[in-house]
């Protein structure tokens, strides 16, 4: 009787411990990060099995680093001077000024998207930047990718490479006006090939979009920003997701609404201490880094970090 109790006693203290512990992974996903962390519109990338990298909006493309990826560094922007090309294709944009990058890795390359454009306007263009070696920075700069202007329904920012379950590649991008637009894209010129498609739409703004496959669910995720970025603690942001059986869509949201249709379900609207959560980047199926701006620091923006997690029903979720 007594070995019985004592069974049951154990079986019990191990059953609450498993419990907690399992509350406590369903809720501590989101990284302790210290260094220096400001960062607006980041992109996430580990270098093979050592650093860490974030890209993000700021003159010549910001650079961060990271050899465990919670003690951040401010690295070496990417571009020093303009390449010759964004004065011809976008006069109006602020100089060494570039918005939402997007880093890849592909056939032993990584491929740097980025966006050029003038506050509120679409004469805006897509550009890329690759290398070999983020730690050695060979830059080369190969062009502009796609370009739009004001006879355009889609404006040509905030560019997001993924591939499809089949190994295809393909382009996400666009913002406010008609939305979210997805385009083919090349093997061999890593640029856009033949239509472009309308995924999203919603008033009162959306862009910073990112889509991923998850082979577990079947799914393609489609992730938002929604919302208005920039103003700090008064940004309205909002990180957004739906999801879809095909690349080109119709992405809907768990209420079953067409993201064509303004559907989204909201995934992060912020909190008391960090507001206007949004231009997120997913790496793999299991991280998403995104901005917010610090309350206690008067609307500063800081990259956040958190375990991207799926339920049971096949819908991502972090804290």
């Amino acid at each position: 009787m007594i070995k019985s109790k004592v069974k049951y006693f154990v079986t019990l203290v191990l059953t609450v411990i498993l419990a907690f512990s399992t509350i406590f992974s369903a809720y501590a996903s989101t990284w302790t990060l210290t260094g220096d962390t400001y960062a607006h519109d980041p992109t996430y990338i580990q270098e093979g099995s050592g650093t860490r990298w974030v890209f993000s909006t700021g003159q010549g493309i910001q650079v961060h680093w990271s050899t465990n990826g919670t003690t951040w560094n401010l690295g070496t922007q990417v571009f020093a001077s303009e390449p010759s090309w964004w004065a011809t294709q976008v006069p109006n944009h602020t100089k060494l000024d570039v918005w939402a990058p997007d880093i890849y890795y592909y056939n032993g390359k990584y491929y740097l998207y980025y966006s050029i454009s003038s506050f509120g306007s679409q004469t805006s263009a897509i550009g890329l930047v690759t290398c070999t070696s983020i730690t050695t920075g060979d830059w080369v700069d190969q062009g502009m990718v796609l370009s739009s202007s004001s006879s355009n329904t889609y404006n040509a920012i905030d560019p997001n490479l993924f591939a499809d379950k089949s190994g295809n590649l393909y382009m996400s991008f666009g913002s406010w006006w008609a939305g979210i637009y997805v385009t083919a894209i090349s093997k061999s010129t890593m640029k856009p090939t033949g239509n472009a498609y309308r995924i999203a739409t919603k008033d009162g703004g959306i862009e910073g979009s990112s889509v991923v496959y998850n082979s577990s669910t079947g799914y393609y995720y489609l992730f938002v920003s929604i919302g208005v970025c920039c103003q700090g603690v008064n940004s309205t942001y909002q990180v957004a997701v739906g999801r879809s059986t095909s690349v080109t869509g119709p992405y809907y949201d768990k209420n079953g609404v067409d993201m064509k249709s303004g559907g989204g379900t909201v995934l992060d609207s912020g909190n008391s201490s960090w507001k206007g959560p949004g231009g997120q980047d997913i790496s793999g199926t299991n991280i998403l880094i995104r901005h917010a701006y610090s309350v206690a620091e008067s609307g500063a923006a800081h990259m956040l970090i958190s375990d991207l997690q799926w339920d049971s029903s096949g819908w991502p979720y972090y804290s």
